[in-house]
């Protein structure tokens, strides 16, 4: 299966450099790129790529609202794949609350850029290490202005809420298991099936959910899920 790519950069240099990395490999193929945010939008709601890689600071329009306008398309389920150079993190915050699938700096490896490819198009969530515990507590110490706190659905189970608990916590798939006593491929179906009740793309996003309708707060998991 091929993954389909769009890059978004005011830098010709840059879209020309990840232009070369991705094409160079057998499972991606580059169908475009854009100098703006506003030229950026048009890409993908034409050509509709499994993942776009976003500039943050652009002329027109910056990718912050150009994430924005991607990831609300009902037409368009292009993830979004933020890089920069500025590792802050009000643009971070803002990525994730524009629905950005992830977050990585310029100066990330060839590798590791393609490796964040290839994950945030299997519709996993993916952040800089150094920049995810940040992004985490920020959630519940800065609710959006003007927003209104959204409700967990009725319908969630005991252990869907469980398991929303721990992902908003951190934890992985094989970790959310360990902690509920189940096997990881039963995590990996509650987590499904959560993003499916919470109409969220990814992980990112219902971490998101989970904080902004106060199920969860920084801090450890609580002692309830800790039996060790």
């Amino acid at each position: 299966m091929t993954i389909r790519v769009a890059i978004v950069d005011d830098q010709a240099l840059m879209r020309d450099g990840f232009t070369m990395i991705l094409d160079a490999q057998p499972d991606i193929d580059v169908v475009g790129d854009a100098e703006n945010g506003r030229l950026g939008v048009e890409l993908c709601l034409r050509t509709r790529p499994d993942v776009v890689l976003m500039d943050v600071r652009m002329p027109v329009l910056d990718g912050i609202e150009a994430t924005r306008i991607i990831t609300s398309s009902a037409d368009c389920a292009t993830r979004v794949l933020v890089l920069t150079t500025f590792d802050l993190d009000e643009y971070v915050f803002a990525a994730v609350r524009a629905g950005a699938s992830g977050y990585l700096l310029k100066d990330t490896p060839a590798k590791e850029l393609v490796a964040a490819v290839r994950v945030i198009a299997q519709g996993e969530a993916l952040l800089s290490p150094s920049v995810t515990k940040r992004l985490i507590e920020e959630f519940a110490r800065r609710p959006e202005p003007g927003a209104v706190a959204p409700t967990l659905p009725g319908e969630l189970t005991d252990r869907e809420r469980e398991a929303l608990e721990l992902l908003a916590h951190g934890l992985s798939n094989r970790e959310i298991a360990a902690r509920m006593f189940i096997g990881e491929a039963t995590a990996k179906t509650h987590v499904s099936r959560l993003l499916t009740k919470l109409g969220v793309r990814d992980r990112v996003q219902a971490v998101v959910f989970a904080y902004e309708s106060g199920l969860v707060r920084p801090g450890d998991p609580s002692k309830r899920h800790d039996h060790t």
